[in-house]
């Protein structure tokens, strides 16, 4: 299998999954900690959970292996919010929270065929790059896989390709930070990433990202627009240092009109050509 020389790199909530940000609005953000049984003890309101669990967390979260639902539990046991349940109960409860929010998480529809159509181009190299808990890299790596998307974390990235014969589709790699130790904001992610990709060298790469655009205000990531847009320049900045690459971006802001019950499709769609387009200008 040749080593690409072209890069596609796809934030993941809030460009592929426009979901995630979604689970975090308030209503449904309540429904989820009332269902879960997080409510039930003492994790009732946005406030308590953005404030007191997720904020304070979020680096132990997503720079390692410790998993979301571990520090929500360890979290909730601390600051003794959860007044005469064992450990167990509190563990069991984040648990089902998790897995209402991995289950909600999913890639939207819209993106199927063009990440099937990249997966099938031997030339280019598709990765999904995100600032994540451990669980989301089995989750995406699941999720394209029922797709009949091959996919791989970081990790296995460059492993040899299985089978003979038959053309072999390029495995998308999922290049979580929980995986490689620091945030897309942070030079150490792409040198780490860089690092488990092929020697040869990367002459294009085109990053398709929200920058928070979408993001809830809640979460500690979402911003406004001056953020928003000094955050995708020190990124582009940050990737032409690491790759030494011609290096384009393509924001995926939903506007107002886009949020509501097309779920983005219509800019999807418009995203994917805009991809197309830069894959045959090359």
């Amino acid at each position: 299998m040749p080593h690409p020389d072209t890069l596609l790199l796809f934030d993941y909530s809030g460009t592929l999954s426009l979901e995630m940000p979604r689970f975090a609005r308030p209503a449904s953000l309540r429904r989820a900690l009332a269902e879960s049984g997080l409510a039930a003890l003492g994790v009732a309101t946005p406030a308590q959970f953005w404030e007191g669990i997720v904020n304070p967390t979020w680096v132990e979260g997503s720079t390692t292996q410790a998993g979301y639902g571990r520090v929500m539990a360890e979290r909730i046991l601390v600051l003794g919010m959860a007044q005469g349940a064992s450990s167990g109960e509190v563990a069991a409860a984040a648990a089902r929270f998790v897995a209402r929010y991995l289950e909600t998480a999913r890639i939207a529809p819209g993106w199927r065929p063009l990440l099937a159509r990249l997966s099938e181009r031997q030339d280019i190299g598709v990765i999904i790059a995100t600032d994540h808990y451990a669980e989301a890299t089995g989750m995406i790596i699941a999720a394209l896989e029922t797709w009949g998307i091959p996919a791989e974390p970081v990790g296995e990235a460059c492993a040899p390709p299985r089978g003979g014969g038959a053309p072999v589709r390029r495995p998308v790699i999922v290049a979580n930070s929980a995986d490689l130790g620091s945030w897309k904001t942070d030079r150490a992610f792409w040198e780490a990433l860089r690092a488990r990709l092929p020697a040869e060298r990367v002459r294009r790469l085109l990053l398709v990202d929200d920058f928070g655009a979408n993001e809830t205000a809640g979460d500690g990531y979402g911003g406004e627009p001056a953020r928003i847009a000094a955050r995708q320049e020190q990124t582009r900045a940050t990737l032409r240092k690491v790759f030494r690459a011609n290096v384009e971006i393509i924001p995926f802001a939903l506007a107002e009109d886009q949020a509501g019950e097309d779920r983005g499709e219509r800019l999807i769609a418009e995203t994917a050509l805009k991809v197309e387009r830069f894959l045959a200008e090359g």
